[in-house]
């Protein structure tokens, strides 16, 4: 069920006051999350809000704190498990409303909503380097700057100058590159509560053909190795110390192996993907059984880079 502007529903109930602050057209009562993953798996959210400006952002979130409301922020949802029961609350989702890009010389200001693949052609078109590594990374910029996204070599952290923020108080703040504690597939944004709203980054000067040639050579290598014609959220855990994923699940036996609907990829075994009507219990029974044969088998604890939403 999706109402549209004026329509009232007996589910939106303690949200109909979001009625009042925005479009219609920008809230979306009892929303199926699976349209709102790469996996495409989840349960409907109460009510999704799709801001278009960083004051709607503001304005959603001091609703929310007024009324007591339960919250979270999703960007391209290429990181997320949302359960199969869905999200109660409010589930802010940042995309094209806040899409700007704006270059100067080398510095580039993006807001959240800013695919990142957009974000490296729009780069390269301007003969800016440092961003390459992002090529083919399904998430957004907000999403890349939470986690700190990275891929063959590179990561935000190496690029990434302040980041403007909402914090729990409401308040806007800009935080710099020192401030914010990046880490390998982690920030202080994991952690303090604020909302991500827009990067300030740094690239360089390079030639354009490089660039582009760099970046066509990044695309065929995650062609050949990843699963990106089946529906996944990417990486299934974070590199272990001293070793890779991908090897580590396929000594373990689990390259292809399904539970329901979720399979660990057979091109691939650092990805699960969705082989075919895939619930999110499915995923978490994989994910566990990986995790467990990992630390009974060889002692290492594989710490999920799925992002887990929803009601259990």
């Amino acid at each position: 069920m999706n109402a549209g502007a004026g329509e009232k529903t007996a589910g939106q109930g303690r949200y109909a006051g979001l009625g009042d602050l925005l479009p219609g057209h920008r809230l979306h009562w009892q929303e199926p999350m699976s349209r709102h993953t790469t996996f495409g798996i989840g349960g409907p959210a109460d009510v999704l809000v799709v801001p278009e400006s960083i004051p709607e952002v503001r304005t959603v979130l001091a609703w929310c704190r007024r009324e007591d409301v339960p919250w979270v922020v999703i960007g391209a949802g290429s990181n997320l498990l949302v359960r199969d029961k869905g999200i109660r609350g409010v589930v802010i989702k940042l995309g094209a409303g806040l899409g700007r890009v704006e270059i100067r010389g080398e510095s580039v200001w993006a807001q959240a909503g800013v695919p990142l693949a957009h974000l490296v052609r729009v780069t390269a078109a301007a003969g800016l380097s440092g961003l390459e590594f992002a090529e083919g990374i399904p998430g957004s910029l907000g999403g890349g700057l939470c986690m700190n996204a990275g891929a063959y070599g590179g990561e935000m952290a190496q690029v990434t100058q302040a980041v403007l923020s909402i914090d729990p108080d409401g308040r806007l703040c800009l935080l710099m590159a020192e401030e914010i504690g990046f880490g390998y597939r982690s920030s202080c944004f994991q952690e303090n509560g604020h909302v991500v709203l827009a990067g300030h980054l740094r690239l360089r000067r390079g030639d354009a053909r490089a660039i582009a040639a760099r970046i066509a050579d990044l695309a065929a290598r995650r062609g050949e190795k990843q699963p990106l014609d089946m529906p996944s959220a990417g990486s299934a855990f974070k590199r272990p110390p001293g070793g890779f994923v991908g090897p580590l699940v396929e000594q373990l036996g689990f390259k292809g192996y399904r539970i329901g609907g979720a399979q660990v990829s057979s091109k691939h075994a650092g990805f699960i993907v969705n082989a075919g009507g895939a619930t999110a219990a499915d995923v978490i029974r994989l994910l566990e059984a990986i995790r467990a044969a990992a630390r009974e088998r060889l002692g290492i604890a594989l710490e999920p880079e799925i992002r887990v939403l929803g009601e259990e």
